[in-house]
């Protein structure tokens, strides 16, 4: 009997999903354990495996579809002996998106679509309810982008659907065919205002589409900065001390195959700065305010199209060899996709570190529903006082961005006098 295959929850948020690639095709064997496809969430391309062994019979959602529901039958697999066939005829009745199109999401405000016979396949999409014309929800965003008249495109998908190939086939500017005055069209079917701009000036440009990380990243910052009032608390450290002992540690831990960053030594900074100040490992929770007991820290890594944060946890706790190890592992899995969810889901603060860009001070937004973020800047050469006397020091700028609705400025202040003082006694960080 065939199996159907459904897209997965690949974390425990997922709620949907681009199916970014196949990596096989109909007509192919698989076993358990085999690459089916990369997924890409709101975090990461994942690669989705075959749990049972059979043969591809049908793939039923296209590489590229984006908003695919967790749950939704994505292909079909017959069992050794089925004829593949009619284990395909039968997953085509489950087919929840034509191959040729990605699935459909409901756009706010779009008109239900007409019965599947009501225009045969391959002819030109009619006007829906609404004078809508039938075109998938990524054909129209890149008609919109590239101000092509949708009405002026013949549509090719199941009962002549516009989708994406008719739409990269059309010259921009077409002019729609003559008809009757209709009623002006919902905001929905305007162009693009950013697009449209940049076509009406005549400047060169490109159309590069959102991937799910990078919508994920502007949804959550913008919710950050709306929804959370943030307060910046500022504090110069001079860095000598732990540069020195970096270098002692170094060339202790040689042999071990251990280098140790700088980056390493401030996790682990941070991270008993919080345990000190315990006031600051909070989150804010409505009614109610969770207060943690261990200091898991976020660390910001760059990663294609976007950003990251794996969680070192325990950093207050762990030796500097051992953050130092497992920030090599998170950073080098994180680049490649690889990280589990739980490997950069949580945490109870953020470190975001841009001094490697030359960045002398900069202001971080909270990773909700953290309560606060650390921002470290460049350390350099400047002018500085020790020990009552104007001296060239190495020294960096670190911001602390904290909930207001959960850490008072007074307690801001506390953690940030913690973790200088921890950064320029470093020996503390070995105890």
């Amino acid at each position: 009997m065939s199996k159907t295959i459904q897209m997965p929850a690949l974390s425990p948020t997922m709620e949907e999903g681009t199916l970014a690639k196949w990596l096989v095709k109909e007509g192919d064997t698989v076993s358990s354990g085999d690459l089916l496809a990369e997924i890409e969430t709101d975090k990461a391309t994942m690669e989705f495996e075959a749990v049972d062994e059979g043969i591809v019979a049908k793939i039923l959602v296209a590489e590229g579809s984006e908003g695919v529901k967790v749950g939704t039958v994505i292909a079909i697999i017959a069992e050794e002996g089925e004829d593949v066939a009619i284990a395909a005829a039968g997953g085509a009745k489950a087919d929840v998106a034509p191959k040729a199109d990605p699935v459909p999401v409901k756009a706010e405000g779009a008109a239900p679509a007409p019965k599947a016979d009501a225009v045969p396949a391959g002819a030109a999409a009619p006007a829906a309810s609404g004078d809508r014309v039938k075109a998938s929800p990524l054909a129209r965003r890149l008609a919109e982008a590239k101000g092509i008249d949708l009405a002026a495109v013949t549509g090719t998908g199941t009962n002549g659907r516009i989708v994406k190939a008719d739409i990269d086939g059309a010259k921009p500017g077409a002019a729609a065919p003559a008809a009757a005055p209709v009623a002006a069209p919902t905001p929905a079917a305007a162009p693009a205002p950013v697009a449209a701009a940049a076509q009406d000036f005549g400047i060169p440009h490109e159309v590069i589409k959102l991937s799910g990380m990078r919508k994920t990243i502007a949804r959550r910052l913008t919710e950050s900065k709306q929804q959370v009032p943030h307060i910046y608390l500022t504090v110069d450290v001079q860095l000598d001390k732990l540069l020195k002992l970096r270098g002692e540690l170094n060339a202790g831990l040689a042999n071990r195959n251990v280098k140790l960053s700088v980056n390493d030594l401030l996790i682990k900074a941070l991270g008993v700065a919080l345990i000190e100040v315990p006031e600051c490992n909070v989150q804010f929770a409505g009614d109610q305010m969770l207060q943690f007991k261990r200091a898991d820290i976020s660390v910001a890594v760059s990663i294609p199209g976007g950003l990251i944060t794996p969680i070192v946890t325990d950093a207050a706790g762990k030796g500097v060899a051992a953050i130092s190890n497992a920030m090599k592992d998170l950073a080098s899995r994180a680049k490649d996709g690889k990280l589990k969810p739980e490997e950069y889901q949580g945490g109870t603060a953020s470190l975001s570190n841009m001094g490697m860009f030359g960045i002398k001070q900069f202001e971080a937004v909270i990773n909700p529903p953290q309560g606060m973020i650390m921002a470290i800047g460049a350390g350099d050469k400047r002018p500085y006082v020790v020990d009552d006397s104007l001296q060239i020091a190495t020294v960096m700028s670190a911001t602390g961005s904290f909930d207001h609705r959960a850490i008072d400025g007074a307690d801001g202040a506390r953690l940030m006098k913690a973790f200088k003082e921890l950064v320029e006694n470093p020996m503390g960080l070995l105890a």
